[in-house]
């Protein structure tokens, strides 16, 4: 068994290393987590953040079949509770330790499985999409933050899924350029790339904004190990999104606006004031 537990915390690692080396952002967010927290939110992130690469980076591979394969290693190693790829290692952990529904994991993959398919999103194929990508993300996070409280769950479910969407939301405005020109991807429905207007960005913004006021009501009720790690991603998108909202489309058209590591750290101090001093 010792043996085993060095195999697992390796796993862990694993997805730990995977996440400070993609995004800065949630890693910061994650170390102001208490420590209980930290390695089962590393291990989600890691099994996302690799399906992901799957359909938006190797584009020299079969990506529908490697997509493919990795779903099926993903329900056996569930299944079998053990993998030999550290990724879903660490993931069926999490998933056997918190009951993370299948039905999340199951929407993930199909909003993955839709990017090699899809390169517009109407109405119908936009809310599936954000549900499976980022939506049920948060919930699968909430199931490790509430530790096994359903009734807690249930009641910061729909704000942990309006702050999912946000951010995702968000990614999609910064990255509206890389996905387009790299992609073909349009995410918002009834948007041409070509002719993006300041009329449309401002009803996307009216969009996100409506999330992020709904999802800020659950973030202060989230338990406190989590809650200033969950507010501090919340401060750094707001302020990403407050960039994006001062800039003309024509300049989301043609770069990735974002917040500046140094700007970042002076986010963490004031938003750690903030907390400490029960202003959130």
């Amino acid at each position: 068994m010792q043996h085993m537990k060095l195999y697992s915390d390796v796993c862990r690692e694993c997805s730990q290393h995977i996440t400070q080396r993609y995004s800065t952002s949630f890693s910061m967010g994650i170390k102001a987590f208490d420590k209980q927290y930290r390695p089962p939110i590393y291990s989600i992130y890691g099994f996302v953040r690799f399906a992901d690469e799957i359909v938006d980076t190797f584009h020299d591979f079969d990506k529908a079949e490697l997509l493919d394969r990795f779903r099926k290693d993903t329900y056996q190693a569930i299944e079998e509770k053990i993998s030999l790829n550290p990724v879903l290692q660490s993931f069926q952990e999490v998933v056997h330790q918190y009951n993370i529904e299948m039905e999340l994991i199951d929407a993930f993959l199909d909003s993955m499985e839709m990017d090699l398919h899809f390169h517009n999103y109407e109405d119908g194929l936009y809310k599936k999409y954000i549900y499976g990508s980022a939506e049920v993300v948060g919930l699968m996070c909430l199931r490790v933050f509430v530790g096994g409280n359903e009734e807690r769950y249930q009641s910061l479910k729909e704000p942990a899924r309006a702050l999912g969407s946000a951010f995702q939301k968000i990614n999609f405005l910064r990255d509206m350029a890389s996905d387009f020109d790299d992609r073909g991807r349009v995410y918002f429905p009834g948007v041409d790339f070509t002719t993006f207007t300041n009329e449309d960005k401002l009803a996307i913004e009216a969009d996100i904004k409506k999330d992020f006021d709904f999802a800020y009501t659950g973030i202060v009720q989230l338990p406190k190990g989590v809650r200033f790690g969950v507010y501090l991603a919340y401060v750094y998108y707001t302020k990403l999104f407050k960039k994006i909202k001062n800039a003309p489309a024509s300049r989301v058209q043609q770069e990735r606006i974002r917040v500046h590591d140094t700007r970042k750290v002076m986010l963490l101090f004031s938003s750690a004031l903030r907390n400490s001093l029960n202003l959130l």
